[in-house]
């Protein structure tokens, strides 16, 4: 048998060894190869080597990675694929194969781990635990070259077993050391007897052990300390409780805790949150609740319920005898009013008499009496017989003709309102309101200017009934309004009784309530806030309800004035309002160009809107004083009047509640810079004044820029005066070119005139150009004409003025033939 196998391997040698007569090339062996598989003959996959010259099945492959791992233990896919020769692709998928076929493996950041090795890894890292007592994980994490996570997830199972050692904080510990300082944590614990912040203590602790161990010491980790106190908590072996996981309450603490409120709440049936805090009780309430389930808790004490049985007795008792009572007085000084407000609404005779309308609590400690109430206002109702107060020292009463003008100027205006909506669809601004006007008159939107003047305290809750009904049907308001104001013209006697009609005020009020109630001025009551104030402010709706009788007759003529002047102010307010939104819109062009922007703001707010806010406030101003019983002579008109700043912000500060922040804020806008912010304030104010504004639509707009342009183009033909024509064909052209009102002052006449190059041809822009330098260069002689040269001045002025007239008719054609066309 031997004889024949050596046989076999000379023949092998030899067949190994002979030349073949026939050589392949490798490329002839890749397409053998090809064909092979082709045929199916070779049936199983095969990879090329990086060097391409070399077949290896998978197979194989996941046999030499095999191999590699059980070799090395931890090797890196990058390495296998240098030492295969194979693509790392390759390597990769494999890798993929060999680690579902073997759960024992892991894949961290393309290397192949192996169990083995972490178990090799384990017993270095004992080992070195043993001499060292303490081992970061990031330290064992940097030398390993892999995650900190990954080295806790490895040694977790191992621990107890390979690694000798405790994990805590990032840290390995031996059970020597754990056992050391888990005994100072105990110590330590059991020495303290106050409430304590552990974190202190561990911050002790540690100072505590680098002092014991020197340089050389381990540094412990907060948590370590935690974990091993809640252990020995857990266990039993330190007693006490623990918050938030680091405010420690020893029981010897917490049961000396116990005994001190037990003994204030039993001696005076009430403990107040600030002593259980300074005894170091943070959640008070929570825990009197918890010991004792019977107590009430209130703002700033816990009280027992003998304390609502001793104030309620006393407070029955005021009930019965229709008195009132200070519940602080019978309660402990420390109580406040939110204490004793609580406390007296659990008492069972204060909550009777509250569902019965018996009782009133002012203060949050006074309880009153439905029958001391009563005696206060008839005795006060009998001073108010005799009283008598002007309009300068008191509040004016608002009087029933008041209130109805509300409603009356209400309608008004909510009838200007509609009628603005129906004629937007007419030629002009002014026939459109006036046929609005004629048209219908619509629901009430109220008038806010006639409301201010009642807004107030005193007048809120007596609007009469009647003025709710007239909001709600226009037509049977309308009748009431006709028949009230014959009534009204009827009794003019009526008037002179008006300027008496006056309630007091409730400081007034309250000096009466002191003298006609001694005993709050015995018992100190001098807080109006507290009592006086609202006991005034309970008896002044009744004490002006007594007067509705005489509010009635207060009908005046002034109604009918009030009514014109909001009509006639309503028109004025739109017509000039459209005329200002239709200038707003030429702004537009100039918004590129900043510093004509602001000329043209400010002229367009000085020339066109200042006129409109002193209309206003000017008829405002009438109105409010005609509402307060102001003689206002019949003459004055609104159209012709012209305010300084400083009369505009007194007239504004005049005027009442919120009215008087919006007048102030349209008085600041039309000093300001821009036209948007004006017409913002300006059409709050209105709204605030109940005179709502029309919105320049476009159907509108283009009847105002027709009549507007109409008009420009009859003031060019008359115009004589050649300095005066330049900026009005400047806005002439401008309409015509851009469909815009513009309003120019002389500063920003030369930007508009340059800014119309582009829109007309050279001839035209040369004679508009060529007139607006004259023009400049007159205007500055004029200036300039002063002294001894006013002759010489006054012979070029004559010159360049004639100069100027030869040069008008071509000015004028070159606008008035584009109208005509």
């Amino acid at each position: 048998m031997d004889e024949e196998l050596l046989e076999l391997q000379r023949q092998f040698e030899f067949a190994q060894q002979a030349k073949s007569s026939v050589r392949l090339s490798e490329r002839n062996v890749v397409e053998l190869v090809q064909k092979l598989q082709e045929l199916h003959i070779i049936d199983f996959n095969l990879l090329h080597t990086v060097s391409g010259k070399e077949y290896i099945t998978p197979d194989q492959l996941r046999h030499e990675i095999v191999a590699e791992i059980n070799k090395l233990g931890r090797v890196s896919l990058i390495d296998i694929a240098d030492s295969t020769g194979v693509d790392l692709y390759h390597i990769e998928n494999q890798a993929q194969h060999v680690l579902a076929n073997d759960p024992g493996l892991m894949l961290n950041q393309g290397e192949i781990i192996s169990q083995s090795y972490w178990d090799s890894v384990a017993e270095e890292i004992n080992d070195r635990l043993q001499e060292c007592s303490q081992i970061a994980l990031a330290e064992l994490a940097a030398q390993l070259q892999v995650g900190s996570e990954l080295v806790t997830s490895v040694l977790e199972p191992r621990l107890g077993t390979m690694v000798k050692g405790r994990l805590e904080g990032g840290q390995l510990y031996t059970p020597a050391y754990v056992a050391r300082v888990s005994a100072m944590v105990r110590g330590s614990a059991r020495g303290i007897t106050v409430p304590t912040n552990l974190s202190a203590l561990w911050s002790s602790l540690q100072q505590l052990l680098h002092e014991m161990d020197g340089a050389s010491g381990v540094a412990i980790e907060v948590s370590f300390f935690q974990s091993l106190f809640n252990g020995l908590l857990k266990e039993g072996e330190v007693l006490g409780s623990l918050r938030a996981g680091v405010h420690w309450t020893p029981n010897v603490f917490a049961n000396a805790q116990k005994e001190c409120v037990d003994s204030l709440f039993s001696q005076n049936s009430f403990i107040s949150y600030e002593t259980l805090q300074k005894l170091g009780i943070s959640q008070p309430v929570q825990f009197l609740q918890s010991r004792y389930p019977e107590g009430i808790p209130l703002v700033t004490a816990f009280v027992h319920p003998s304390m609502i049985e001793m104030l309620d007795a006393a407070t029955e008792d005021a009930l019965e005898s229709s008195s009132w009572i200070d519940s602080l007085s019978v309660l402990p000084a420390s109580f406040g009013p939110q204490d004793a407000y609580k406390i007296v609404s659990l008492c069972p005779s204060v909550q009777l008499a509250l569902k019965s309308n018996k009782v009133l609590i002012f203060g949050e400690s006074y309880v009153f009496s439905n029958g001391f109430i009563k005696d206060v206002y008839d005795r006060m109702e009998k001073e108010m017989e005799s009283f008598s107060v002007s309009r300068s020292s008191g509040v004016m009463l608002s009087d029933e003709s008041h209130s109805v003008n509300v409603a009356k100027v209400g309608h008004d205006s909510s009838r200007l309102t509609e009628s603005n909506d129906a004629g937007s669809e007419t030629a002009s601004n002014k026939q459109a309101i006036e046929k609005g006007q004629k048209r219908k008159k619509g629901k009430s939107a109220g008038n806010a200017i006639s409301g201010a003047a009642e807004s107030g305290p005193d007048n809120q809750e007596h609007v009469p009934t009647k003025s709710k009904k007239h909001q709600r049907k226009g037509k049977d308001t309308a009748s009431l309004l006709v028949s009230d104001s014959k009534i009204g013209a009827k009794k003019e006697s009526v008037k002179t009784k008006e300027d008496n009609l006056s309630i007091p005020s409730e400081e007034w009020l309250m000096q009466k309530i002191m003298t006609l109630v001694p005993d709050f001025e015995e018992q100190g009551i001098d807080d109006t806030q507290t009592v006086l104030r609202p006991l005034a402010n309970h008896l002044r709706p009744m004490l002006i309800n007594s007067w509705k009788e005489r509010r009635k007759a207060l009908f005046t003529e002034s109604a009918e004035r009030i009514k014109r002047l909001l009509d006639n102010l309503q028109r004025k307010l739109d017509e000039s309002f459209l005329n200002m939104q239709l200038y707003e819109k030429a702004l537009d062009l100039f918004e590129d160009d900043q510093s004509t922007s602001v000329i043209l703001h400010r002229h367009l707010l000085r020339a066109i809107a200042a006129p409109i806010v002193d209309t206003l406030l000017h008829d405002l101003d009438i109105h409010n004083k005609l509402r307060n019983g102001v003689e206002v002579e019949e003459s004055q008109n609104s159209e012709s009047v012209s305010l300084s700043p400083g009369e505009r912000t007194a007239i504004a500060k005049s005027f009442p509640g919120s009215l008087l922040n919006k007048a102030l804020a349209v008085v600041d806008a039309l000093e300001g810079k821009r036209v948007e912010t004006f017409m913002d304030a300006f059409r709050a104010l209105s709204e605030e004044s109940g005179l709502p504004l029309k919105k320049l639509d476009k159907k509108l707009e283009r009847t105002l820029l027709h009549s507007y342009r109409k008009d420009l183009t009859s003031q060019v033909s008359a115009e004589t005066d050649p300095v005066s024509l330049l900026p009005k064909v400047v806005s002439l052209l401008y309409i015509q070119v851009h469909h815009k009102a513009l309003q120019a002052p002389g500063r920003a006449i030369s930007v508009a005139v340059s800014r119309l190059k582009d829109k007309l041809d050279d001839s035209a822009h040369k004679i508009l150009a060529d007139y607006q330098t004259a023009t400049v260069t007159l205007l500055a002689l004029m200036s300039a004409a002063t002294g001894d040269e006013e002759d010489c001045s006054s012979d070029r002025i004559l010159t360049k003025r004639e100069l100027l007239e030869t040069q008008m008719p071509a000015l004028k054609g070159l606008v008035l033939s584009a109208s005509q066309s």
